[in-house]
C-alpha cells in the first residue's frame, strides 16, 4: 500500500481484498468506470478514497 500525501493507494490484489470481490469483476468495474482508476504497467492503481465512495454508492462526479 503506496501513501500519496494523505491518499492511499492499492494495487488491485490489495483493492480486490477490500472490497471482498474477484478481480475479473473489478476489472470490470474500472473499464465500464464505475471505479476510477490508473493503469500502471501490467496492473491497476486506484485510490482508497474512491472505493470507499464506490462503496457508498456514491454517484460520479
Amino acid at each position: 500500500m503506496l501513501n500519496v500525501g494523505e491518499e492511499t493507494v492499492l494495487i488491485t490484489r490489495e483493492a480486490c481484498d477490500y472490497l471482498r470481490i474477484s478481480r475479473p469483476t473489478y476489472v470490470k468495474y474500472l473499464q465500464l468506470g464505475r471505479i476510477k482508476g490508473t493503469k500502471a504497467g501490467k496492473g491497476w492503481r486506484v485510490l482508497k478514497t474512491e472505493l470507499d465512495r464506490f462503496l457508498k454508492g456514491a454517484e460520479e462526479s
